[in-house]
């Protein structure tokens, strides 16, 4: 028979590729063609030399459906090597074969042809394709099992996620290096996240105009990630839970920062003032400003006249009421600021009384993370009495199933709050201590030089109300809980007086001369309790919350 046929070679994996698979198949081919007699079309060979499962995903094989649907009548079979070259999946190898039948075309393998004209051609095909499918089976459950291993031991089975690179040491092994080039990027957006001062997405927006984008969804998944602090998630594989262990990469992200992600992810942390749209440099006091007759807020525009452009703040109201140049507006809003500089005597005693809430903390983080590793050993134990339970028989798969999932995640869940509580990292708070306190004394050279956006945060920690203006005189009904106690003392020290003539010297012997020692000074303890009665504590950050305002946005 004279028949024109098309020759398909395929591989079923991307090592064949590099081997000589494809070429056999074509000599075979070819060979067995001259054998026959036929004739083989445009005397080529099509050759797939991607691994898919389905054929859709084969452009060579739609290529040959789409010249066969084209072409009708010209073409009579389909040729290939095995069964297993066809297809490995009987589902899709049916459909496809049904309509190669349909268009007239027979496909059949050289190696165990089929006669379409006998009864029994449908179950020899299941029996080819079918066993096939099974080897692929076996292999696939071959693979998890290994994959699911190699995960429980710590080791990355999969491509590294950003900020590390695979290293491959021999043909079978590799290990996870950390990227010099990008992880970098990867730290720096944590700790801009870990801030709380910008949204997640602001902060991946400004990555992307530097030159490192990352789509939202992987951002978001990224900061999810516990393999930046050297954890490997094993995912659920045969009804055991998921769970995490360490991994033998090393941690580009330390657990404090990671944390404070997942509370800003989680809504739990404290909103901080978020940035907004550009802001005019010259015109940083309009979102605090009101008006000092009617009480609106004050706005402010650029006008041309003589000489040039000239910037101006004004009553959105009445311009009538204030209408004033902004350059001295700002030059005298620093002025102020100025005058609210702390004694040196009440600035040490806040370090020192910070300093003592930081060692409580320390002893109080100890004892948490004694009791909960009490409490992680028994829930190890129930752990262990529910495996022997199973083991024995008094348990059903689902029943023990159930039993350890809920007990893992509980175990999981201490596990991370000892982890957090044993970090030393999260006591750490001297350097930021000693620079919001270099800050609070300077804080008139920030409002002249710094940012424009370092300026508003700075404006908004210190006024939690709207400052009034008359022209002259800066007035504000309070200031930051925390500055508004050390400011308070300062005045007292200084014996500025209440508009109402109190004197604040109910307060004088609150503060203590220099080189007083605060232990042994009853008004210092006094003081503690004012600010603790004032401020809800729960460390250090909780308690002094302009510090991260301060520290954050400024410095960085």
């Amino acid at each position: 028979m004279n028949a024109n046929v098309i020759i398909y070679c395929r591989v079923s994996s991307d090592e064949q590729t590099l081997g000589a698979s494809l070429d056999v198949q074509e000599e075979r081919l070819r060979k067995y063609c001259n054998q026959m007699g036929y004739n083989i079309i445009d005397n080529i060979s099509y050759r797939e030399d991607e691994s898919a499962k389905t054929f859709e995903k084969r452009p060579v094989i739609q290529g040959i459906m789409n010249y066969i649907r084209k072409n009708k009548g010209r073409v009579n079979k389909l040729l290939f090597l095995r069964w297993d070259r066809y297809s490995r999946d009987i589902i899709s190898a049916s459909e496809n074969l049904k309509e190669l039948l349909k268009l007239g075309v027979e496909p059949n393998a050289i190696e165990a042809p089929l006669d379409f004209n006998s009864d029994t051609w449908p179950l020899l095909l299941g029996v080819h394709i079918g066993s096939a499918q099974c080897d692929n089976i076996k292999r696939s459950k071959a693979t998890m099992d290994g994959i699911h291993g190699t995960l429980a031991k710590g080791k990355c089975a999969n491509k590294a996620p950003r900020g590390y690179k695979n290293i491959r040491i021999s043909k079978h092994e590799t290990h996870v290096e950390i990227d010099t080039n990008t992880a970098p990027f990867i730290q720096a957006m944590f700790k801009e996240v870990a801030k709380g001062i910008e949204t997640p997405c602001y902060i991946r927006r400004k990555f992307a105009r530097k030159g490192y984008n990352i789509p939202e969804s992987s951002f978001l998944e990224m900061l999810r990630n516990k393999f930046y602090i050297g954890k490997i998630r094993v995912p659920a594989y045969k009804g055991e839970p998921e769970y995490y262990v360490n991994g033998e990469h090393e941690a580009i992200i330390d657990k404090e920062t990671f944390y404070k992600v997942q509370e800003i992810l989680d809504g739990k942390r404290k909103k901080t003032p978020k940035l907004s749209k550009a802001i005019n440099p010259d015109l940083f006091l309009r979102k605090f400003l009101i008006c000092p007759v009617c009480g609106c807020a004050l706005t402010g525009a650029t006008s041309s006249g003589n000489g040039g452009k000239y910037t101006y703040y004004f009553c959105c109201n009445n311009q009538k009421h204030i209408r004033m140049r902004a350059e001295n507006v700002n030059e005298e809003f620093a002025r102020y600021t100025a005058q609210l500089k702390p004694n040196k005597t009440v600035l040490d005693l806040y370090n020192e009384i910070l300093k003592d809430l930081q060692n409580e903390r320390k002893g109080e983080s100890k004892k948490e993370a004694a009791a909960l590793q009490n409490e992680l050993s028994t829930v190890q134990k129930r752990i262990n009495s529910i495996e022997d339970k199973y083991l024995d028989g008094d348990l059903t798969k689902e029943q023990y199933n159930r039993m350890l999932e809920r007990y893992t995640k509980e175990a999981s869940a201490m596990q991370q709050q000892i982890e957090m509580r044993e970090n030393p990292n999260r006591s750490n708070i001297e350097p930021k201590l000693n620079y919001s306190i270099n800050l609070i004394n300077n804080i008139d050279s920030y409002i002249r030089n710094a940012s424009v956006g370092v300026k508003i945060k700075l404006i908004s920690s210190m006024f939690p109300e709207k400052i009034e203006f008359d022209g002259k005189t800066y007035r504000t009904n309070s200031y930051n809980k925390v500055l508004d106690l050390i400011y308070q003392q300062t005045n007292e020290l200084r014996g500025v007086e209440k508009k109402n003539g109190e004197s604040f010297s109910t307060f004088s012997a609150s503060v203590p001369r220099p080189g007083t020692n605060h232990r042994n000074h009853r008004k210092t303890k006094e003081f503690i309790h004012l600010i603790i009665n004032n401020l809800h504590i729960s460390y250090f950050l909780h308690f002094c919350h302009i510090l991260p305002i301060f520290c954050y946005s400024v410095h960085f």
